[in-house]
């Protein structure tokens, strides 16, 4: 679900795979291999990508159907 969750919002943003792959300073066969859910991110990538895609960790984990965070 991970990889799907991925996918789903890089193509949201407008982001395509190499795209993706560049900013994570990682090569596009292992940013393919995270959609996929062949590999899974480090905990720093993971970070990055929530980042990057302007959603939370939680949701791309599958813990939080919410995109963003709660306002504090």
């Amino acid at each position: 679900m991970f990889g799907k969750r991925l996918n789903m919002a890089r193509k949201e943003r407008g982001y395509t795979a190499q795209q993706m792959a560049d900013m994570l300073h990682v090569t596009i066969r292992t940013y393919r291999n995270y959609e996929s859910g062949t590999t899974s991110p480090s905990l720093g990538t993971l970070v990055q990508l929530a980042d990057i895609l302007g959603v939370t960790t939680d949701y791309l984990l599958c813990r939080d159907a919410n995109q963003s965070s709660p306002a504090r």
